[in-house]
């Protein structure tokens, strides 16, 4: 395991989304999968903190519905 440490800024952000998907495909309980699981709690509480999502309006989130279910058609 690399020396894993805090996410503080967008560089550390995109280093660790780099390093998440070396790993994605490893095995639960193998080095590589211990990494892959702590660096996506680390982006997540990172993203959470700085980037967070807000709910849309209603008006927009039925917008967006109908034209996935235009699109379908």
């Amino acid at each position: 395991m690399t020396d894993v440490k805090p996410i503080t800024d967008a560089h550390d952000h995109a280093a660790a989304l780099s390093r998440i998907d070396q790993f994605m495909n490893a095995e639960p309980g193998t080095a590589e999968g211990r990494e892959l699981d702590l660096l996506a709690d680390l982006v997540e509480t990172y993203e959470d903190e700085n980037e967070p999502m807000d709910h849309p309006d209603p008006l927009t989130a039925l917008e967006f519905r109908l034209e996935q279910t235009a699109s379908r058609a």
